[in-house]
């Protein structure tokens, strides 16, 4: 079954200083889910307001598992949020997808922290930015060379305007991915480089291909990191595209 549409709360991110007015209008909008970007800002307190609020944690991107000597208490924060996807949205080299070897490295990589955070009861995922799509080595996208290399536990959330972004198809990608995708950012735009973003199903993304191609199951999760016009409305109209209540 479909999960219900979550937010990437970076999209909003300049609104979270008043974090219960802002929570409180996306949950009006209709979301149920949503995805944080620094679970370890006050993770109980969010918690509960999200409770209240009747919000589902659908995973949290945690960059500060990398910049912290010790991911334990990075890990204690997510579990606290009720979501078992811990997410690494950024943080390897960008050249280190350029070889093999670079790809073996950031495979390792990514296998120790996956360890890690099962120890938390927590899977580890990783979520792409154009920069893993760009370098084609024997013919594959860096990112689906980078997936063969780690272990089956690391999973993938795949953004898939920046695959676009990076010359692949996104939907053939979630094809070939297949179950190592347990989520999938999906947003919209003119799939140029320092564009803003719009209302999905307004721009020049092939939504419908992507949602068909993605597993069912798999959280998919809005997300506009600039907008070209006002966020909420945005996000709004995003919302009721994918529940079908939108243009098509």
């Amino acid at each position: 079954m479909t999960r219900q549409p979550s937010v990437q709360l970076y999209t909003v991110r300049d609104h979270m200083a008043s974090r219960e007015a802002t929570l409180t209008r996306l949950a009006g909008l209709g979301f149920t889910a949503v995805e944080p970007y620094d679970p370890t800002d006050d993770p109980k307190g969010f918690r509960a307001l999200a409770d209240d609020l009747g919000l589902t944690v659908s995973g949290a991107h945690a960059m500060a598992m990398l910049r912290e000597p010790d991911p334990a208490p990075v890990f204690e924060a997510v579990a606290v949020l009720g979501t078992d996807l811990v997410i690494l949205p950024a943080g390897i080299p960008e050249q280190q997808f350029t070889t093999r070897e670079g790809l073996e490295q950031a495979a390792e990589l990514l296998n120790s922290l996956s360890a890690k955070a099962a120890e938390h009861g927590l899977r580890l995922g990783y979520h792409n930015h154009w920069w893993e799509f760009e370098p084609v080595l024997d013919g594959r996208h860096a990112l689906e060379i980078l997936v063969g290399l780690t272990a089956p536990e690391v999973v993938f959330e795949i953004d898939t305007y920046w695959a676009a972004v990076g010359g692949a198809d996104p939907a053939a990608v979630l094809g070939r991915l297949a179950d190592r995708v347990v989520a999938l950012h999906v947003k919209d735009g003119p799939i140029v480089k320092g564009e803003p973003h719009v209302a999905v199903g307004t721009g020049a993304m092939p939504v419908p291909a992507i949602l068909a191609a993605a597993p069912a199951d798999a959280w998919r999760v809005v997300e506009l990191d600039e907008c070209a016009t006002d966020i909420f409305e945005a996000l709004g109209a995003s919302l009721a595209y994918l529940d079908g209540r939108g243009p098509a």
